[in-house]
């Protein structure tokens, strides 16, 4: 299910309910997914939404329109005028926009022209089927689809003296993704000319961008997912912006899990020291079934309670299969005593994790009754008189966070 933001608590929850048509078998019942995409958002949120999962969706940055790129085409008529000796093709919808924009200046046939002289390498089989389409033909691919083979190939074969046009993945103004490749290029003696066939522009302060961010930054996400490097790069930029840069980044090192669709996608965090994970396919539906594998495994917690599975995931419980929603205080409660299962929880330690810095005692005894009702069965937690709050397994079980 896809939320946007901008509702209250109680509107969350009731939209929330959505889930209730879900399987119960779905890996992703019960998680809140983010994500930042500008292309292809809509793909990805349906593709998280069938695996059960929560999905909110902003996008991190602004496509600039090709024809209105100005950069692109004064790169497009420096190559008719002066053939590349190598081009490198990084990705088919970038080709195809490229050849698509110089058709809409009156140029994609002496574009062509002009690189059908080139040796042309091509990164992964979308690019190579894009040359093709073109009526071109590559001289190498590799199997593993990476840049970095492809900077090996090249810089093995010799580029000293060489025009070399790069059409890139794209990059934000403010983070170049590709340093090391153009570096390696220029290092040997290339001049480089890189084709940045879709730029980006900063989404304006006070939207949507923003309230995801600061989403990340109070934990309320389980995931956040990354489908190009200059998205990663505006979240920490955004951060800085909102001034909650240590909170965003605390969050993506430990709750908050950064799902990325490759490595050159995972740069920008991992220089900031932040965990990221990766399907081997740098595909949207790999992405999707990557996270409904991977999330279960980083943010989940199952033990047999008072004669039911219980199975504690980002936003609500599954009790016998059943989900089961709780109120924010109720999820922070039911967690404090899955940490330490069949142990009493003191009601000062209970007291502690619930949201709103409550100083009121009584305020754990309301939050347990809340989450002994919305369970559905007042024997899942027992109570321990004058001493606190237990889950009433039959006997003391090992951690369960997985």
């Amino acid at each position: 299910m896809r939320q946007q933001f901008g509702g209250n608590a109680s509107e969350t929850s009731q939209a929330y309910t959505g889930h209730m048509a879900q399987p119960k078998s779905a890996p992703l019942t019960g998680y809140r997914v983010a994500v930042t995409s500008s292309r292809r958002a809509e793909e990805l949120c349906a593709l998280l939404s069938r695996q059960g999962a929560e999905v909110c969706s902003a996008p991190a940055i602004n496509m600039i329109a090709l024809p209105d790129d100005d950069e692109l085409h004064r790169h497009t008529m420096a190559l008719i005028a002066d053939p590349p000796d190598i081009l490198v093709v990084h990705t088919g919808i970038g080709f195809r926009g490229w050849l698509a924009a110089a058709e809409g200046w009156g140029l994609a046939s002496q574009l062509v022209t002009a690189l059908s002289s080139a040796r042309i390498v091509s990164r992964g089989p979308k690019g190579t089927g894009a040359v093709r389409a073109a009526g071109l033909h590559e001289e190498w691919s590799p199997e593993s689809e990476s840049s970095q083979e492809v900077l090996e190939y090249l810089l093995e074969s010799g580029v000293s003296g060489m025009r070399v046009a790069i059409q890139l993945h794209g990059a934000a103004d403010a983070w170049d993704p590709f340093p090391e490749f153009l570096g390696g290029l220029r290092f040997a003696g290339a001049e480089v000319i890189p084709i940045r066939v879709y730029r980006w522009k900063p989404t304006p302060l006070g939207g949507d961008f923003d309230q995801l961010v600061t989403g990340i930054a109070r934990r309320q996400f389980d995931a956040v997912t990354f489908t190009s490097a200059p998205a990663a790069a505006a979240v920490l930029e955004r951060s800085r912006e909102l001034s909650i840069e240590d909170q965003v980044l605390g969050a993506l090192r430990s709750d908050v899990h950064a799902m990325c669709v490759g490595p050159v996608t995972s740069k920008p965090l991992i220089r900031k020291g932040v965990p990221t994970s990766a399907p081997e396919r740098m595909r949207l539906g790999a992405l999707a079934r990557h996270i409904a594998e991977e999330l279960p495994l980083l943010g989940s917690c199952t033990v047999e309670v008072a004669g039911h599975a219980l199975d504690i995931r980002g936003t609500c419980v599954l009790v016998d299969g059943s989900i089961k929603l709780l109120s924010p205080s109720g999820m922070s409660v039911l967690r404090a005593l899955a940490q330490r299962p069949g142990d009493v929880v003191a009601r000062t330690d209970l007291l502690r994790v619930l949201p709103g810095n409550s100083n009121d005692p009584h305020a754990v005894d309301t939050a347990v009754l809340r989450l002994r009702t919305a369970l559905g069965d007042k024997n899942i937690i027992a109570t321990v008189v004058k001493r606190g709050y237990r889950l009433a397994v039959d006997e003391p079980q090992g951690h369960p966070w997985t």
